[in-house]
């Protein structure tokens, strides 16, 4: 199964690991529906919805960017409305979009804790359910998030708990509506890097560009995305997916090509143990 001709819709995408997911779909000939706020250049961080649209057209996809900001509801659907229009239907959702602020509770602003739950949480309840309508008239329908496993451990939310809670109201949603649609042959699943991902976002919400010689390329978890999202949507589905074990359950060896430095320790993401074995890749 390929991605060929497939619609995805999604939320973020005009940089890092959303972009490089729209890449490797487009490589298939997918059409990509990009819906992020950055229509006009950031001043710190590279790419506009614009730019991701003309590398996905070079990679052999077609693509229709949008600037849309999640948060407004009326907004997502109208986005769909226009994605459908263009393309005849979505195929695949994926929920990319995500607000980061690796603070405790002290040094979070509710402010800041409220645009981490419109985004994380409330964004991905907003697209996906707007999607739905089509997702149920699609041949192999998926779902997926970047969202981490549900651990209940303590561990898991110590420093950085409005963040960790917000991520993982995406997770939730990806367990529940595995079950909501199981039946309705709508696939639910989520991923998440065991390392840290070199993206622009990231160095600039931690501030330490040293950190990235120690992570991944996006291109692992978009190259593990990919796998997840060429399987059979009824057999697939409720799985919390770790990008190592995806590509080396489908049989990559080298996985040193996605370092950023090869050679250099990997630094584990926050939200696993070391070497963690979580679930079998599909």
């Amino acid at each position: 199964m390929t991605l060929k001709g497939k619609t995805l819709f999604m939320s973020g995408g005009s940089r890092g690991i959303g972009l490089a997911i729209a890449i490797r779909a487009a490589r298939d000939g997918a059409n990509i529906i990009i819906a992020a706020k950055t229509a006009d250049p950031h001043p710190t961080l590279p790419g506009t919805i614009h730019t991701a649209a003309r590398e996905i057209e070079a990679a052999g996809g077609q693509c229709l960017p949008l600037a849309l900001d999640i948060r407004d509801d009326k907004a997502v659907e109208a986005a769909v409305a226009q994605g459908v229009e263009r393309f005849g239907g979505i195929d695949i959702v994926v929920n990319n979009a995500s607000s980061v602020r690796l603070t405790d509770t002290l040094a979070t602003e509710v402010k800041r804790y409220d645009l981490m739950h419109q985004i994380n949480g409330r964004g991905t309840y907003a697209v996906t359910r707007a999607c739905l309508p089509h997702l149920l008239k699609a041949e192999n329908p998926h779902i997926i998030a970047i969202a981490p496993p549900i651990l209940t451990e303590g561990k898991w939310f110590k420093n950085y708990a409005p963040y960790a809670i917000s991520k993982y109201t995406m997770s939730l949603f990806i367990l529940g509506w595995a079950e909501e649609f199981r039946d309705r042959g709508i696939a639910s699943n989520a991923i998440w890097p065991r390392t840290a991902i070199a993206t622009a976002a990231v160095s600039h919400e931690i501030g330490d560009a040293q950190m990235l010689d120690h992570a991944r390329t996006p291109e692992i978890v978009a190259d593990a995305a990919y796998i997840v999202l060429t399987q059979n949507a009824r057999e697939c589905t409720g799985n919390f997916f770790i990008d190592d074990e995806v590509l080396i359950g489908s049989g990559k060896g080298d996985l040193s090509v996605y370092d950023v430095k090869p050679g250099n320790p990997l630094l584990s993401d926050f939200f696993l143990d070391p070497l963690l074995g979580m679930m079998p890749a599909p």
